[in-house]
This record gives C-alpha cells, sequence and structure tokens, in this order.
C-alpha cells in the first residue's frame, strides 16, 4: 500500500465484504443464446468471458466500451477493442465476437449491445453479462430495465475480495468502488435507470458506515 493511501481497518474490511458479497448474484451457470462482457478498467472481464467461451457457454460474445476517465490511458483504443485482442489472445476465434466501441455506461453497453445484436441478425433470449466482480448486481438490474424480455445471467471471476484487491493494488480504491457501485444500485431505480433491488439491512449500515468513514470518491450526487 502506497504512503498516500488510507490504512484499511478489520472493521472496514469485514463491511466493504459485506458489501462484497451482496454485488455478486451468484447465478448458477449454463448455456445461454449470447454473452456481453462489460467494458471497465478490469481486463479480468475479458479472461471470464474467454474462460466460458471455452467452456461452451455461448457461440457469441459481444464486448462492448468506449472510454472513460479511469481507462481512457489503460486501454487507448477503447475498452472493447482491447477485451476482444485479449480474448483472441486467450483462444476466442474472432468470428465469435461482436465488438460494440461506443458505449460510456452500463445502460449504453446493454443498449448498443441489442444493436449491434440485431444487426448482426442476432435475437436471444437468454443473456449472460460478465462485469467486474462488483458490479454484478447494477448489470443485472440495468438490463432488466432495459431489456425486460430476455433471461439475464451474470458472471465475473471467481475471485475474493482480498484476491481482488490484490488484482487491482489499490485498497482505498477497491473500497470506494464498492460503496459507488452500490450508491447507484440505491439511487438509479429512482431516476430509471434500472430495477429495485432490495438492499439488506447490515449491507446498508455497512454502506453508510463506510460513507462516514470517507470512501467517497466514486459517488455520485444523489
Amino acid at each position: 500500500m502506497g504512503d498516500n493511501q488510507q490504512a484499511i481497518t478489520e472493521d472496514q474490511w469485514h463491511r466493504a465484504a459485506l458489501i462484497w458479497e451482496y454485488h455478486q448474484m451468484h447465478h448458477a451457470l449454463r448455456p445461454v443464446d449470447v454473452a456481453i462482457g462489460l467494458g471497465s478498467h478490469d481486463l479480468g472481464v475479458a479472461t471470464r468471458s474467454a474462460e466460458l467461451y471455452r467452456a461452451g457457454l455461448f457461440p457469441t460474445l459481444v464486448f462492448t466500451g468506449g472510454n472513460s476517465p479511469t481507462t481512457a490511458k489503460v486501454f487507448p483504443r477503447g475498452e472493447a477493442v482491447h477485451f476482444r485482442e485479449h480474448a483472441i489472445g486467450l483462444g476466442v476465434p474472432s468470428e465469435a465476437i461482436l465488438l460494440e466501441p461506443s458505449a460510456g455506461n452500463t445502460g449504453q453497453n446493454i443498449t448498443l449491445s441489442r444493436e449491434v445484436l440485431a444487426a448482426a441478425g442476432i435475437t436471444p433470449t437468454t443473456v449472460l453479462l460478465v462485469s467486474k466482480p462488483y458490479m454484478e448486481r447494477r448489470s443485472y438490474a440495468t438490463a432488466r430495465k432495459l431489456w425486460p424480455d430476455i433471461e439475464i445471467l451474470c458472471a465475473s471471476e471467481p475471485l475474493d475480495l482480498d484476491d481482488y484487491v490484490k488484482s487491482i493494488g489499490d485498497e482505498k480504491l477497491v473500497l470506494d468502488m464498492l460503496v459507488g457501485d452500490l450508491q447507484r444500485v440505491i439511487e438509479y431505480p429512482k431516476r430509471g435507470f434500472a430495477i429495485e433491488q432490495e438492499t439488506p439491512a447490515d449491507v446498508r449500515a455497512a454502506y453508510e458506515s463506510l460513507i462516514r468513514d470517507g470512501f467517497t470518491s466514486r459517488l455520485i450526487a444523489s
């Protein structure tokens, strides 16, 4: 941990672990019509997408995502472009991948991927969303709102919180992102962006406590 990072207490870790667990949908995976790999800073999305393709869970994979302030330096040609290249390097044939290179948020990930699939003549009834581990619930709620007539499953790299933090290398940032995504799960239904998700009392208390402790860099104005 760098000198400029906030030391994380044992109690804060415990609260973060509650939120981490809540963010994951724990869906039982099975074959689906298509998968959509949601762009982000986390190349693990492409790694997991490739693993699930090789396991035979879907014949077609869409990578979606342009750039954001947090990914422009890491993926200068766009999230989806880099994810596609990574997946091809892991054995996914290029002809199995459709590219959506413009989306700037989760709603656009879903809407524009749907358009790309339609243009390819694909009308799925089951879709697997592959995301960062702490984004499963928000992506599910968004897709259910925008694409209500299909069955949505969610997947991510099977990492625990400690391992994910090690892969990112910044403890404070990961806790900020856990808090920020939970805020979106809570607030976005009010804005019409997602369906409502029940938040257990202990998860809500952990969230509010971490906000009081200053894990706020990824919050939006509510």
